[in-house]
């Protein structure tokens, strides 16, 4: 194990992601996307509780978050759903306006005034076709794209400014974020890491990975999960590198802040695609992981319709 780091849950998540602490119900809630799962954790009892989306809704689950009055917010593959209680029916809110076939959500939060965001990913990865969404007055409004796979979806501390990946650019965008009009402006590269060499192959040193799932902390510093990186990256408001975690996995895959105070870091990771040799010499590849931080991380938001 790599220092400091405890597990959470060692059952290995193919692509966990998506994690986010619940406050009132002490439960840390993650996905597993192509297992079409979802799980929720006490950490306190080390016991997991595992809800696979059925038919009709039998679609992976790119990104979920809590809801006011209880339950759930769901990204699936088709559309965006309501779960009044886990393990419940699901009530969709909005269809999705992407081709299912090539697309589906990624990466997703509530922002700080409860409305749904969801990013998407174009799986044949040969064009720039994910978007960033977000669900208004019951349709999904298109905010921005010219990303393949959108990631890193994150608010600043103060509200301001709104953070976005595209994983496989390796680039984290960033905008001027009014809440009330709802407007991204003032577009502008966060934070640029080197494309993997030609040729790399996992366990070469000289890639640091690519740029997946974030979390802000409040003195706004963004924290970033590195796929294929093995390490999460502390990065200042203008971006400065603060501090790198080296993980016990090659592809961390999302941070989020949980734990009464904020500062327990809980991260998801990935197993899918790892060759066997990688995943014998790192057996915690899709295990969940936590660790204690200095600075508290901001709460999860809650859906507020």
């Amino acid at each position: 194990m790599t220092a400091g780091w405890q597990v959470v849950s060692a059952a290995p998540s193919e692509v966990g992601e998506s994690p986010f602490w619940h406050p009132q119900e002490q439960l840390l809630y993650w996905v597993d996307i192509p297992a079409k799962t979802i799980h929720r954790c006490n950490v306190f009892m080390a016991t997991v509780d595992s809800w696979r989306m059925a038919a009709p809704h039998d679609l992976e689950p790119g990104c979920i978050a809590p809801a006011a009055g209880g339950g759930l917010v769901i990204a699936l593959r088709d559309g965006i759903y309501r779960a009044r209680s886990w393990g419940g029916a699901l009530e969709q809110l909005a269809a999705a306006g992407h081709n299912t076939a090539t697309t589906r959500f990624n990466d997703g939060k509530c922002d700080p005034l409860g409305r749904f965001w969801a990013s998407t990913i174009y799986e044949p990865r040969d064009a720039r076709n994910a978007a960033l969404l977000c669900l208004q007055d019951g349709a999904l409004v298109r905010m921005t794209g010219d990303a393949t796979v959108g990631n890193g979806l994150a608010w600043s501390a103060d509200g301001g400014t709104l953070y976005w990946s595209d994983t496989t650019a390796h680039l984290i965008r960033a905008w001027d974020w009014d809440a009330a009009g709802n407007t991204l402006t003032n577009p502008r590269v966060f934070k640029q890491f080197p494309l993997k060499p030609a040729g790399w192959q996992p366990g070469s040193p000289e890639y640091g990975g690519r740029p997946d799932g974030a979390a802000v902390d409040r003195q706004g510093n963004y924290w970033v999960a590195m796929f294929e990186g093995a390490r999460v990256l502390k990065l200042s408001p203008a971006g400065e590198l603060l501090d790198e975690i080296a993980t016990p996995m090659a592809c961390p895959t999302m941070v989020c802040f949980g734990g009464d105070d904020l500062q327990t870091l809980y991260l998801t990771s990935a197993s899918h695609g790892r060759t066997a040799a990688e995943l014998a010499a790192m057996p915690l590849s899709g295990a969940v992981l936590s660790r204690r931080v200095d600075v508290p991380g901001l709460p999860v938001n809650f859906f507020s319709a």
